[in-house]
């Protein structure tokens, strides 16, 4: 499907509620399924680290940067178990354990994210197998000041609408590096050759805002009330974060999630009070097929419990057969949804005031 002559845009009354996206994210959305395309390439040519001998990975990153890192995490810690550890951080600093055998990947989509470069100046005094992921700015300076291998990214867009290039060339280059190993090399493959295509039937059904589209069912559902997500603490752990990133930045809505089993063990007990705001929730379950036996179980058993506490409860789950198809549809299905509700609620999915505020007041202190 080429959709580069906008030819899926709604028109007419359709077209109307689309007029606060004023910088277009409709298309980068459109187009998500080509960006996928485009970082597998870049992935199959990306650089690898300075060492091959690996003892754990740590990406670090921030926002939108860092949730490809997430990705990486989850679906290597099913696919891949024996390979090597994937850990995430978000700071200034280093998590413990960074050593001589760390590969540390430096993620920054503007190459500027202040918390990324402090952070990489810690990893330099560790380590030298590091690999940058990132469109230019002051971490792809450095990198090729240092000598270091960096995987440049084509820029124009914000980070958390780029998590095709954040995810895949990090993927594809250990794929390619053979790090991974057969089995989980194989299957990576695939489950590529399922998901693009599956991104472009998906692609073509959510740009039209109507009941037929699950994505825009969805956004009505969630307008107006607080979204709540739950999902297992694996498997879609990641796009839980995800779906809540993206109704913050592009809706502008709060929006809370937690992970089964340990929310059981707590959170459960909250659904009560504030009556108020409990009963104008909107439960949603993310699921996937092979999610623990007993968090399936769980899951009915919350339904039972809790659903009918808040306003309503909505259950989703990815498509197809492999793990990596199932956590892509899930997580492109969330964007979209997020970008109808920032829609439904009059606001330009694409800015960030708050954040662009704060970081000029950081930068006067």
């Amino acid at each position: 499907m080429d959709t580069t002559n906008n030819e899926l845009r709604p028109r007419g009354k359709a077209a109307e509620l689309l007029a606060a996206d004023k910088q277009n994210m409709f298309e980068i959305l459109l187009q998500f399924p080509r960006q996928v395309r485009e970082a597998l390439a870049i992935g199959a040519q990306a650089p690898y680290f300075p060492s091959a001998d690996i003892s754990n990975v740590v990406v670090l990153g921030m926002g939108g940067s860092a949730i490809g890192g997430d990705l990486l995490r989850t679906y290597l810690a099913t696919v891949a178990p024996n390979a090597f550890p994937v850990a995430v951080s978000r700071s200034y600093t280093l998590p413990p354990g960074v050593g001589e055998k760390t590969a540390v990947i430096v993620s920054s989509y503007s190459g500027d994210t202040e918390e990324t470069l402090s952070a990489f100046e810690a990893a330099r005094k560790k380590t030298r197998n590091i690999l940058a992921i990132t469109t230019g700015g002051t971490l792809r300076a450095r990198a090729e000041k240092l000598g270091l291998p960096a995987i440049i990214l084509p820029g124009g867009l914000q980070p958390r609408c780029a998590i095709g290039y954040s995810f895949f060339p990090m993927l594809t280059t250990f794929v390619h590096h053979k790090a991974l190993g057969r089995k989980a090399e194989s299957e990576t493959r695939k489950a590529i050759d399922e998901l693009l295509p599956l991104l472009e039937e998906k692609a073509a059904l959510y740009s039209k805002p109507d009941k037929s589209n699950p994505a825009f069912v969805l956004a009505k559902q969630l307008h107006g009330t607080l979204p709540v997500l739950y999902s297992s603490s694996d498997l879609v752990d990641t796009v839980n974060l995800r779906w809540r990133g993206q109704i913050h930045e592009n809706a502008k809505q709060l929006a809370f999630g937690n992970f089964l089993p340990e929310m059981n063990h707590n959170e459960i007990n909250s659904w009560n009070n504030p009556a108020e705001i409990v009963g104008n929730s909107t439960i949603v379950l993310l699921r996937d097929r092979d999610e623990h036996p007993r968090v399936a179980l769980r899951f009915e058993a919350m339904k039972k419990l809790i659903g009918r506490k808040a306003s309503r409860l909505v259950e989703v789950r990815g498509e197809g057969e492999h793990l990596l198809t199932r956590m892509f549809t899930l997580l492109y299905l969330g964007d979209w949804a997020s970008y109808y509700l920032a829609l439904l609620n009059g606001v330009d999915p694409t800015a960030i005031p708050l954040i662009s505020k704060l970081k000029k007041t950081l930068a006067s202190m």
